[in-house]
């Protein structure tokens, strides 16, 4: 088979390769292969296997490009499946508040928040929105990301929430990052429907959602299914009107209290329930009997100072796929980095590597819908690759350079100098 591009001289891959997504003890199956090599040609996986094999099965290329990984390790390219990453203003104040000992509760209550985002994102212009999203997915890039999601859900009108997503768009056709987008109007209730609710429920299923739609500008529908946020009642309604326009769910579920938002999950069977810190073993069992994947956001859980995370080992021990996400956003989301979640994930969550970096790579795959042809490294899939500077385990160094180059369809898109 022809070839173009090859990664050789690597002491381990891990490949992640096999069906999805993976629940229970298969969780912890990477498949590891030592010694090996990978070669993909016109942005597809053609080998994956022992170097020693590689002479035999590939022909490279007239200029065919050839990296010598100098023993270091491949991963897939990580799959960020929750970010808000599309945004203007800084809540940086906020951090330092919450330092101090002020709740998120307490900061929402004057003024702050999802609704001082709101703010300066309805005043920002479309070319500042643009250029800092083009920045967070720069950052996210250089961390091994190379697929993610990103939400509106700062507009809450629909000229804002267009608008958001209109730049999410632009931004997507011109970086090197694979970007899928989600409708998030129902991120929060702004100010001027505050004491008429359900006109703004009407707003998004009767104006937000057709005009979306009209424009093909979003993948998916979320909601916010949360204690003074959206009812289970409300959230039914939002997206079961989501996907008679054809949008495909996904939800922020449990997150601050026991909502009923992973029991609302199952029974709409959306592709993924994002956060469930409060989840509960019913709960789980609920999930796993819906074929719903958990994406777990520990970096919320960590800057948000929740003093809980979600119970990774408790949806791990019922069957549920768990994946994780950095939950990119102003307020509680302020590292860009997978290696930094999946840190997070073994330490606070009681992950092993193996379920971290299943985690983000083929379950975030999966939680998207694209495990069919990204997430693992395997014959027919896209090469989106991570080289690390050594063992695939150093991407827990926290503050490390473990991260060497990054590869998205067979074309190097950042390589550490």
């Amino acid at each position: 088979m022809l070839a173009d591009f090859v990664i050789q001289n690597v002491s381990e891959v891990l490949t992640c390769a096999g069906p999805a997504p993976r629940s229970g003890a298969a969780q912890g199956d990477a498949r590891s292969i030592r010694q090996g090599a990978l070669a993909a040609d016109r942005g597809r996986i053609v080998f994956v296997g022992f170097e020693s094999l590689l002479c035999h099965e590939v022909e490279l290329r007239p200029g065919a490009t050839v990296i010598d990984a100098k023993g270091g390790s491949v991963v897939p390219g990580f799959v960020d499946p929750h970010t808000h990453a599309v945004y203007a203003g800084d809540r940086r104040d906020e951090l330092r508040r919450r330092l101090a000992g002020a709740s998120y509760a307490q900061l929402a209550s004057e003024g702050g928040g999802i609704l001082s985002t709101v703010v300066a994102t309805r005043a920002a212009s479309d070319s500042v929105l643009r250029s800092e999203m083009r920045a967070r997915l720069d950052e996210m890039l250089r961390c091994g990301t190379t697929t993610c999601e990103v939400k509106s859900g700062y507009g809450l009108s629909t000229d804002a929430e267009l608008k958001m997503l209109r730049a999410i768009a632009d931004v997507a056709c011109q970086h090197a990052m694979e970007v899928s987008p989600t409708f998030l109007g129902a991120h929060d209730v702004p100010p001027e429907f505050r004491h008429r609710r359900d006109a703004y429920i009407s707003a998004i299923v009767d104006d937000m959602l057709p005009a979306v739609m009209s424009e093909r500008l979003a993948e998916w529908c979320d909601v916010f299914c949360e204690a003074g946020v959206f009812t289970v009642e409300e959230s039914r309604q939002i997206l079961e009107a989501a996907r008679e326009v054809g949008l495909k769910l996904r939800m922020h579920a449990d997150e601050l209290a026991m909502s009923g938002g992973a029991q609302l999950a199952a029974a709409l069977r959306v592709r993924s329930a994002d956060h469930l810190v409060f989840v509960d073993e019913e709960g789980a069992r609920a999930l796993a009997e819906a074929g719903v994947v958990a994406t777990l956001l520990p970096c919320a859980s960590f800057y948000l100072k929740l003093g809980r995370c979600a119970p990774a080992r408790l949806l791990i021990a019922n069957d549920v796929p768990v994946a994780l996400a950095t939950d990119v956003n102003p307020g509680g989301g302020f590292s860009p980095s997978m290696p930094f979640a999946m840190a997070l994930a073994c330490f606070q969550m009681g992950l092993t590597f193996e379920e971290a970096l299943v985690g983000a790579t083929i379950n975030g795959a999966y939680a998207l819908d694209r495990h069919g042809r990204i997430g693992s490294l395997e014959p027919g899939k896209q090469l989106d690759a991570v080289i690390v500077d050594g063992p695939a385990i150093d991407l827990l160094r926290v503050g490390g350079e473990a991260v060497r180059t990054v590869i998205k369809k067979g074309t190097v898109v950042h390589a550490r100098r």
